[in-house]
């Protein structure tokens, strides 16, 4: 018996819900969840199945793409560990966050190493015998320190996602062509209105009475790809600007790793800048 992930999504249309469940049923697999969604808008079909029963992978998905519209974009997923690199600079919280549940066995992930421009996250990557490995920036301009970084990467036969635990440098547009809807980011919620150094001083400042954290895939826009999660917290006038930024912080990692657990259980679909999750 197999166990298996099927994602779908395809221009509407009447009946594509009873075409999928009776390919299931045809071939005697049990439905273990479903979840579907139509944007009306856009005429777009969203299905994630999770069934199991015995069928090999590929016939499934054969079975399914002749019974879907033209152009549908179907995936058929055996669940498995996911391989993924955790890029940081000196900032702990979202990494150890990140760490800890993958060491309690939450995380459907395989850590291959822990990269940072700074050896100062070494020894707490070290605790958890996970490869950590300093690729320095400096001297190097953007586009040499990236490609020192992507040669490291091209070791790796198979990386699922590049998690930036509070990896402070922007991407060039290069980077991440190589690994479209792969990369996932954290940042605080405060942008577009607080830019800049020291953020949670300038909230403080004009006194705002909520913080929070957007998790997003990155693309060329800075800090403006398809959201998977979010998360606010409310504060008053009691807090100082350092309260706010160590709750800030606990914001911070607990939406980065809620985005990471969504992905490595492929609950994620990335339409026109957005995202449709089950």
């Amino acid at each position: 018996m197999s166990q298996y992930r099927v994602l779908i999504d395809a221009n509407d249309e009447k009946g594509l819900v009873h075409k999928v469940s009776t390919v299931f049923y045809q071939n005697d697999l049990n439905i273990l969840s479903n979840s579907e969604f139509v944007d009306k808008e856009n005429n777009k079909f969203f299905m994630r199945s999770v069934v199991d029963g015995d069928i090999v992978l590929d016939k499934l998905h054969q079975l399914i793409t002749e019974v879907m519209p033209e152009n549908a974009n179907i995936e058929v997923i055996a669940p498995k560990k996911k391989n993924i690199i955790i890029m940081v600079t000196k900032e702990m919280h979202a990494l150890g966050d990140i760490l800890i549940r993958h060491e309690a066995g939450e995380l459907e992930a395989n850590i291959l190493c822990v990269i940072s421009n700074y050896s100062d996250l070494g020894s707490l990557v070290g605790k958890f015998n996970i490869p950590f490995i300093e690729i320095s920036h400096v001297g190097l301009d953007r586009v040499e320190h990236e490609n020192k970084i992507l040669e490291y990467l091209a070791e790796f036969n198979d990386i699922d996602y590049i998690v930036l635990a509070k990896y402070m440098r922007i991407l060039t547009p290069r980077f991440i062509e190589v690994y479209e809807n792969r990369i996932i980011n954290i940042h605080h919620s405060f942008l577009p209105a607080f830019i800049g150094a020291n953020p949670y001083k300038q909230a403080y400042d004009r006194g705002v009475k909520i913080i929070g954290a957007t998790s997003h895939f990155v693309n060329n826009h800075l800090d403006e790809g398809p959201i998977i999660a979010q998360e606010v917290i409310h504060v008053d006038h009691a807090y100082g600007w350092k309260d706010m930024q160590r709750s800030g912080k606990d914001v911070e990692k607990v939406v980065l790793s809620r985005a990471l657990k969504l992905a490595l259980e492929d609950r994620i679909f990335v339409f026109a800048n957005k995202t449709v999750i089950f």
